[in-house]
């Protein structure tokens, strides 16, 4: 019996030639009672994140993310194996692979797993991610990472502080196209894949505007987060 593709696509990324891996986002309750942080790093983004709305929580849909995130914990190997053989299908050639529609490179044996994925992968395929792990990537990824693996860093997290602003790529979220494009920001709304072949500050919309992001990005909400606490820290007594 055939087993189900482990890649999806919905229609815009069709469209650009793309296909997606996708995990469930933020805590997840697993159905045996464990829980689960998939985006370990996120912080500010979390409060708004799409991964979380809409079409995500359809139960058929949650019930796929859900799927491929059991298949990760509990047969890493086997869904290493079962991704390996997939990519080697005709579709796939001269494509792009977004990891994470949802989710993030959770802890270090899951990221490395997929460094072995994109190294064994067939010439002219493409890895490209959004991530929030910067101190894991600095560590696995950076060092010697794989031709054919891009990636940017996106703001709203726990990391945002070791993030060079004014030299590495990344990318942040505004309220619309308008701020983005006054903030300096270039916009992927054309192609998903300009995040990582476009300039290197990338913006995008939010996929709806919210009254709690007011007029600020997911990075701009973050830094007013960090200085807030670093001035609760700093007022802090002693202790005895």
């Amino acid at each position: 019996m055939a087993t189900k593709p482990l890649l999806t696509q919905n229609s815009h990324m069709k469209a650009q030639g793309v296909w997606n891996w996708t995990l469930p986002a933020w805590v997840v309750k697993l159905p045996d009672g464990r829980a689960i942080n998939v985006c370990p790093q996120a912080r500010v983004c979390a409060k708004f994140c799409y991964a979380l709305e809409g079409a995500y929580r359809y139960p058929t849909v949650r019930a796929a993310h859900l799927r491929n995130l059991l298949m990760v914990l509990d047969t890493p190997l086997l869904w290493q194996e079962q991704m390996a053989a997939e990519l080697r299908h005709p579709r796939y050639a001269g494509r792009h692979i977004r990891i994470h529609d949802g989710g993030d490179f959770f802890d270090d044996s899951y990221l490395v797993m997929w460094l072995d994925i994109m190294r064994g992968a067939p010439s002219g395929i493409t890895f490209y991610a959004y991530t929030k792990e910067v101190s894991r990537f600095r560590r696995l990824v950076e060092p010697n990472p794989p031709h054919n693996f891009k990636w940017v860093y996106s703001l709203g997290g726990n990391e945002d502080s070791l993030i060079d602003l004014d030299h590495e790529r990344h990318a942040d979220v505004f309220p619309d196209e308008q701020a983005l494009m006054d903030a300096g920001y270039a916009s992927q709304a054309a192609a998903d894949t300009l995040a990582v072949y476009g300039p290197p500050r990338v913006g995008m919309a939010a996929n709806r505007r919210r009254v709690a992001q007011g007029d600020h990005s997911f990075g701009q909400l973050q830094r007013i987060r960090d200085a807030q606490r670093a001035a609760r820290h700093q007022h802090q007594p002693a202790a005895d």
